[in-house]
């Protein structure tokens, strides 16, 4: 019997998805819910799962073609079935144990198996294999096993005991670009993937439509700096997550939100819609393109949710693994040149939001103090704004406000 292998149904906003990748090959055995194909589209990578156990026996959509929702891409053969592996030998402990390793008279448990999805999304939660019931055949981890567990499951309450460090992770990886190769005058032509032609279509109509400026400003970073730093390693062991300068940012933006209200606000037609929330994008780079995940509700977060969420974002979006509903939507955006050692630069908006911050590399520079030079860490800031609904009085306000709340941290607990 053959069962067709479908692309999983697209948003209405996603109209077509490119076939990225293929994960088996006709003549393969594959379980119900293991990952056989990745296609992307211009907004995020949907995976596409088996829908019976079988054999992969044609892909009638190889990897490059453009995909429209619910389309046929492969078929299944499930009367066609794996040939059975060989009995698991005796361990080596046994052996030198001199337990008896007679198969027929020793009970050998058996480890449930764990689809590739399901494995990533255990990974991604913290969970075991243990804390899963499979129900795919034989007992296999499908996603949605992962999935029902998640739901199900209720955050456990904080602990007042110290929690271990976390290790430190490597430094993010700047996309790579294979070489050209060696010769007279050489070129390479490869096709944008759709997020990069997507970013740059959304980028040129900003360009088009909006009446961009940027201002600047820059803030001394010693105070919260200082700050960090004395409570850096208590923040980690009670909250299991690395205390950077991204919350600080976030909480000060939104300080000068509730005060400057046009710069969270938006145009639609000849209507200005003014939101009465704060859903702050972060700008993210993958090898893909950039994307901007959005903290929903960014005022109700704390600064420990709020690096947590980050931190997640930007691991999740190096692997695709961003859902539509996080990278859409947003009142305000943060982006973060400084990273990579950007100094200074003029953030472009992304619509339809007014206002972009982008922050910079702190550096140590000369600054005149009570009458004399010093030395002061400095980070220069920018706000790129729409001059149609933010004038440049506000906007400078706004940028000042986000200065005065940085060099002086406490405000932002005191909200004044």
């Amino acid at each position: 019997m053959s069962t067709d292998i479908t692309v999983p149904v697209f948003p209405e906003s996603v109209t077509e998805g490119t076939i990225l990748t293929w994960h088996k090959q006709p003549g393969e055995p594959v379980a119900r819910g293991e990952l056989l194909a990745e296609v992307e589209t211009d907004k995020v990578v949907f995976e596409v799962p088996a829908p019976v156990d079988g054999v992969l026996a044609e892909i009638t959509m190889p990897a490059g073609t453009t995909v429209k929702s619910g389309e046929v891409v492969g078929r299944l053969d499930e009367s066609a079935k794996a040939a059975p592996k060989p009995p698991p030998a005796a361990t080596e402990k046994c052996a030198r144990d001199g337990a008896p390793t007679d198969l027929r008279t020793e009970t050998v448990p058996k480890a449930a198996v764990v689809m590739p999805a399901a494995k990533r999304l255990m990974e991604e939660h913290g969970l075991d294999a243990r804390q899963v019931s499979g129900s795919g055949k034989g007992g296999r981890v499908l996603k949605e096993d992962v999935q029902k567990q998640l739901d199900i499951s209720e955050p456990a309450p904080a602990l007042a005991v110290a929690k271990p460090k976390p290790p430190p992770t490597a430094p993010a990886k700047l996309p790579t670009v294979q070489p050209v190769e060696a010769g007279e005058r050489p070129e390479r032509r490869v096709p944008m993937t759709r997020l990069r032609a997507r970013v740059a279509e959304r980028l040129v109509e900003a360009q088009r439509t909006a009446a961009i400026l940027t201002t600047f400003n820059e803030v001394y970073m010693q105070p919260v700096m200082e700050l960090r730093a004395r409570h850096r390693e208590r923040f980690e062991q009670e909250h299991g997550v690395r205390l950077g300068f991204m919350s600080f940012f976030v909480k000060a933006a939104i300080e000068a939100l509730r005060h400057f209200p046009e710069v969270n606000a938006s145009i639609d037609g000849h209507d200005i819609v003014y939101h009465g929330f704060y859903d702050i994008g972060i700008a993210v780079g993958t090898p893909r393109g950039l994307v901007v995940p959005v903290l929903r509700d960014a005022d109700r977060l704390t600064m420990a949710e709020i690096e947590a969420r980050v931190r997640d974002f930007g691991e999740r979006a190096q692997n695709g693994r961003l859902t539509l509903e996080e990278i859409t939507g947003g009142t305000f955006t943060i982006t973060n040149g400084g990273v990579f050692g950007s100094l200074l630069s003029t953030p472009i908006l992304n619509p339809p939001q007014a206002a972009i911050l982008g922050m910079h590399k702190i550096q140590e520079r000369p600054v005149a103090e009570k009458g004399q030079v010093v030395i002061r860490p400095v980070m220069y800031l920018a706000l790129s704004y729409d001059h149609r609904l933010i004038d440049g009085r506000e906007a400078v306000r706004f940028l000042v406000m986000i200065k005065e709340l940085l060099e002086d941290p406490a405000r932002l607990l005191l909200e004044v």
